[in-house]
């Protein structure tokens, strides 16, 4: 037969191994090939098994020997760990940290996570931030926009953008899809009037923001004006700003100061190294129409001591100062181009970045102007006199009640809107 010819072939090759016994099924009984004598023998029911592999027999499982890129030995699917003897001794991760991995791998390709668990949310957030994924230019903003708008504050309510010019420059528009933040921090970014980033501080999405630091950022009273109006006219915006730092912008005077006044829940306010003209004017209008005192020594809220960014996406900032940090170190042929440079008697250029120092000369100059809200305290007043005087206080309030509404008639009255404020609300 010709099965018979090629079987007696492999067993008399010189090349071939000896792999033990071959059985051969042929009309429904099994045979086994006799090496000796090359002949076929029937198998008896009672045979002692035969060992298939021998004991000295090793298997080395690779994967995907294809791929140049993947003939490394994959790990990612195991955890390592020693034992008290020294032994490397290994277990498969479990099903819910390989998913995990898998969905952070394509995090931008994520539909929506609105309704998504805030547990296992905050887990991807981490997996892909370890990942790098936030840091990448086209799909970092969209998977970070996913997570912010399903969870808003939880990913980050307060963000330290303080001397971070570059960072802004580089991710505006990662920042501007942050969403529900309580405190910005924008000091020394030199920001100026016409920024994208303070045009954004009046859009719906910041309304949150209770705490604004804008100290030295070349602010002047028309910036004051772009800020406030969507407050002054449509009562949106930044309508429940707390603390308000803006300070070192000599280009503020008191027409912009005025802009300030639509803020009626601030509670502090900085207005320290300000090109103020009448200080004592600013003073008693400040105090007389938004409450505020002028305070003899400096406020804490105004020290940025206690301004740091909090939330999911923490070091996914960090990651981005570092990432312009690397980006920003001289070069091997900018090193090269300067010693030709100093070789020639050539002036060396300038690589290093420029800090920024806020202007502390105007406020020395001026004082430190800073205002906060006096606590309303309570009167403790005798027992008899309150009895005897509780039908005054029911006069009192319903005078109270009709003063505010002389006043509610009398601004409604007032209420005017010049052009400019016109050509600003067209522009929202």
């Amino acid at each position: 037969q010709s099965w018979m010819r090629g079987m007696s072939y492999c067993l008399h090759s010189e090349s071939h191994l000896d792999t033990g016994p071959i059985y051969v099924r042929e009309n429904g009984k099994l045979h086994v090939v006799n090496q000796g004598a090359g002949g076929v023998r029937n198998v008896s029911p009672g045979t002692r098994p035969f060992r298939l592999f021998s004991r000295g027999f090793s298997v080395e499982l690779c994967l995907n020997r294809e791929d140049d890129r993947a003939r490394r030995q994959r790990t990612d699917h195991f955890i390592f760990t020693y034992t008290k003897e020294g032994n490397l001794r290994y277990s498969a991760k479990s099903l819910f940290s390989l998913v995990l991995g898998y969905i952070s791998d394509n995090v931008d390709h994520i539909d929506s996570l609105i309704g998504f668990p805030e547990q296992i949310a905050e887990k991807l957030f981490s997996a892909a931030e370890a990942r790098q994924k936030f840091t990448e230019p086209v799909t970092g903003l969209r998977a970070l926009q996913k997570f912010t708008e399903a969870y808003g504050s939880l990913v980050l309510c307060s963000l330290c953008l303080r001397n971070r010019y570059l960072v802004i420059s580089e991710k505006l528009e990662e920042i501007k899809s942050f969403r529900e933040l309580t405190c910005l921090d924008l000091s020394c970014c030199k920001l100026g009037d016409e920024h994208e980033l303070l045009e954004h501080l009046t859009k719906e999405a910041l309304s949150s923001v209770k705490q604004l630091l804008l100290k030295d950022n070349s602010l002047s009273d028309a910036g004051l004006r772009r800020m406030t109006a969507p407050v002054r006219v449509l009562k949106k915006g930044l309508e429940n700003l707390l603390v308000l730092d803006l300070s070192c912008n000599p280009k503020i005077t008191d027409v912009g100061i005025g802009y300030l006044l639509s803020f009626k829940k601030l509670n502090c306010l900085d207005i320290s190294g300000t090109g103020l003209k009448d200080v004592d004017a600013v003073i008693k209008r400040i105090q007389m129409q938004i409450g505020l005192v002028h305070s003899k020594v400096p406020l804490k809220e105004f020290d940025h001591s206690n301004c740091r960014t909090e939330g999911w996406a923490e070091q996914t900032v960090l990651q981005w100062e570092q990432a312009v940090m690397e980006a920003t170190k001289p070069q091997d042929s900018l090193r090269s181009r300067t010693a030709a440079l100093h070789f020639y008697g050539k002036t060396r250029r300038r690589e290093e970045v420029v800090t920024c120092k806020p202007v502390e000369a105007e406020t020395k100059a001026s004082g430190t102007l800073q205002f906060y809200k006096e606590k309303v305290q309570n009167c403790h007043l005798p027992l008899k006199k309150e009895v005897a005087g509780s039908h005054e206080l029911k006069n009192n309030k319903k005078r109270a009640l009709a003063e505010h509404e002389g006043e509610r008639t009398s601004k409604q009255k007032q209420l005017c809107l010049t052009v400019e404020d016109w050509d600003l609300l067209n522009t929202y």
